[in-house]
């Protein structure tokens, strides 16, 4: 099942403890972000508002108790848009996500998938699909996921992984 607009955006905010996401791409294509990415890159600067729609989510989701993080897997050097979703996870990460970063840049990969998925309250899956440029071609709600395999890179991810505050201090 492949979820779109509003029914996404119902689906994610209805878990109930906790999300997750592995993120495994180098660059992200959006083109809600363009204008953003652009005058980072151009400045090296980035001021995203109290009021942006993602923070206020994040701000939510942790005042009702659920927490939400991700665990991004890199390899250095970092790519522009890497540099610039650096500067927007400071953001994020004081709104409440648990931002954590995997560099892989001086190991063999221990079995991360090259798949980058959201698992909501360790129950429910969704697989997010790219094209190679980072372009997102759809979302996709597995109907019968091994849950126990997912569970289990979640937990490698996580524990390999540092908190993106210590990774930037290092």
């Amino acid at each position: 099942m492949y979820l779109v607009g509003d029914d996404w955006q119902k689906f994610f905010d209805s878990f109930q403890h906790d999300a997750f996401r592995l993120e495994t791409h180098p660059v992200y294509t959006m083109a809600e972000e363009q204008e953003e990415f652009d005058s980072f890159l151009a400045t090296g600067e980035l001021n995203i508002p109290d009021d942006d729609p993602w923070l206020i989510r994040v701000r939510s989701f942790r005042h009702t108790g659920r927490s939400i993080g991700r665990v991004h897997v890199i390899r250095r050097p970092l790519t522009d848009y890497l540099r610039y979703e650096f500067a927007v996870y400071a953001y994020t990460a004081r709104a409440g996500e648990e931002v954590r970063i995997l560099d892989l840049t001086d190991m063999e990969n221990p079995g991360i998938p090259q798949q980058d998925f959201w698992m909501f309250d360790d129950s429910s899956v969704v697989l997010m699909h790219y094209r190679e440029d980072g372009t997102q071609i759809s979302r996709e709600l597995l109907t019968d996921p091994d849950l126990a395999k997912y569970r289990e890179w979640k937990d490698l991810a996580v524990s390999l992984s540092v908190p993106f505050a210590e990774y930037i201090q290092g």
